[in-house]
This record gives structure tokens, C-alpha cells and sequence, in this order.
């Protein structure tokens, strides 16, 4: 990934980018995964094997959309540091699912989920930075959740 300077066309893309993530579908897939807050691999698995409930088909848009996304800076189309300013939910969205990854991937057998953006947020020590914080916030939510149903 190059660190030029961004360029006219890299504010069109990133424009064209926001205005894709306004769509009426892709708003109500993004607020589901936002909320969704999976506690184990079995939580995630229980979207990920339904093919026929439309939170399946929100997890898969928006995995792919932030895939598609990672995949423009990660091929050069898109300015990295452009993107690192504004792929903030990207970042929350690795930042949840990461921990899952891995068993996600041997479950399904698709190698390459979330592997564009693990790549995006491999290469910048401030992403990973920033996934970090995401998910000690995660785990104080938790502990904070834990308390109250105590």
C-alpha cells in the first residue's frame, strides 16, 4: 500500500463510499451489526449458518462491503492514509468479530472472510491501535453487562 498524497479522485471514491453506506439495506444491515453483540463462536455461527434469515444477508453485506473497501486501498485504488481516516467502522467491525476469525474461517471453510480486512488493519500499527481500543471497550461493556445481571 502506497502513502502518497490522496488525490481528487481518491475524495470521489471515498464520497461514493459514504453515499453507498446510506442506502436503506445496507443502513439496516450496518445498525444489526452494530448491536449484535456475540458473545461465542456459537452466537456467530447461528447468523452464519441460517442462509435464509436476513441477518445472514446483513453480516454478509456488510462484510462485504468493508471487504470491497479494504480491497480498493489494499490494490492501490484508494489512498491508505484516506481510508484509515474514514474506515472507522471497519475498524469496530474487525474489532468485534477478530476474536472469531479464525474458527469462523475452519467452520465455513471460506479462508478468505474478513481477509481483506485483516489485511487493511495489519498494516498500519495505528488501525491495530485503534482495534485495540475498540475491543477493551468491548470487554468493559461486557464486564459492565456482567455486573448489572449479577
Amino acid at each position: 500500500m502506497s502513502n502518497s498524497q490522496a488525490t481528487p479522485a481518491d475524495a470521489e471514491l471515498i464520497l461514493k463510499l459514504y453515499d453507498l453506506r446510506r442506502e436503506s439495506v445496507m443502513r439496516e444491515a450496518r445498525k444489526y451489526v452494530f448491536e449484535f453483540a456475540p458473545q461465542s463462536i456459537d452466537d456467530v455461527m447461528a447468523v452464519l449458518g441460517d442462509f435464509s434469515s436476513k441477518e445472514n444477508a446483513y453480516m454478509r453485506q456488510v462484510f462485504g462491503y468493508w471487504g470491497m473497501a479494504a480491497s480498493l486501498v489494499l490494490r492501490g485504488a484508494l489512498n491508505e492514509d484516506l481510508a484509515r481516516d474514514n474506515f472507522s467502522e471497519l475498524l469496530f467491525v474487525y474489532a468485534k468479530f477478530e476474536p472469531f476469525l479464525a474458527e469462523i474461517r475452519k467452520r465455513t471453510g471460506m479462508d478468505i472472510f474478513g481477509a481483506n480486512m485483516q489485511k487493511f488493519v495489519e498494516s498500519s500499527p495505528e488501525a491495530r491501535a485503534r482495534v485495540a481500543s475498540f475491543q477493551q471497550r468491548f470487554a468493559a461493556m461486557r464486564a459492565e453487562g456482567a455486573k448489572v445481571g449479577a
